[in-house]
């Protein structure tokens, strides 16, 4: 983990490379526990937790030091320790727990069809809008050059347009500018923010 000096310098980086309307979210799945205080003394405001187990230990330690959003899979038995801790869930793909959740959500939409990868098929995105959905969120195929993510961004857009709905969470280390530039609303961004 870098000092908190050295965390702050890459987050207002990002910050000003994404402009004033995208919130920056520090994708925290392998921070450690203790390390969480150097992101608080760094300045950084909204953290993402993958894992509920890990989410609850975090803010448990931390609280209100941060603002907390899920973008892990969401299971359904795990909803009540999100309805409780966090402002916004990212990754929305199951009916269940839909029905359960009392925080707003984005769902996650599998644009690529990978069967790694959690989320909706397109087509089904109307069936969550009955919910308190507010937009849409992505994660494209790894690779190699941030450009080949914009298609598959541009889409997203397009997507969350057709439903209208405002929020888009798009783009994280690999290719967080270009997410910027097709209209994301939220980054998750975890290693260039942490590592050195």
């Amino acid at each position: 983990m870098l000092s908190p000096a050295e965390v702050r310098e890459r987050y207002e980086r990002v910050r000003a490379e994404v402009g004033p309307g995208v919130a920056v979210v520090a994708a925290t799945k392998y921070v450690a526990v203790d390390d969480m205080a150097v992101l608080a003394e760094a300045g950084i405001e909204v953290v993402g937790e993958n894992r509920a187990q890990d989410l609850e230990a975090k803010h448990a330690a931390y609280g209100d030091a941060f603002r907390w959003h899920f973008i892990g899979r969401l299971q359904s038995n795990k909803v009540k320790v999100v309805n409780r801790i966090c402002e916004l869930v990212h990754s929305l793909d199951s009916d269940t727990a839909a029905r359960r959740l009392e925080v707003p959500a984005l769902v996650q939409v599998n644009l690529a069809g990978e069967g790694s990868k959690a989320g909706v098929e397109p087509t089904a995105i109307g069936d969550y809008l009955g919910y308190d959905v507010v937009g849409l969120s992505a994660m494209p195929p790894a690779a190699v050059h941030a450009d080949a993510s914009r298609p598959y961004f541009a889409r997203l857009r397009k997507l969350a347009g057709e439903h209208g709905l405002a929020q888009l969470s798009m783009g994280t280390t690999q290719d967080y500018a270009v997410a910027a530039e097709e209209g994301a609303t939220y980054v998750r961004v975890g290693s260039i923010l942490f590592r050195g």
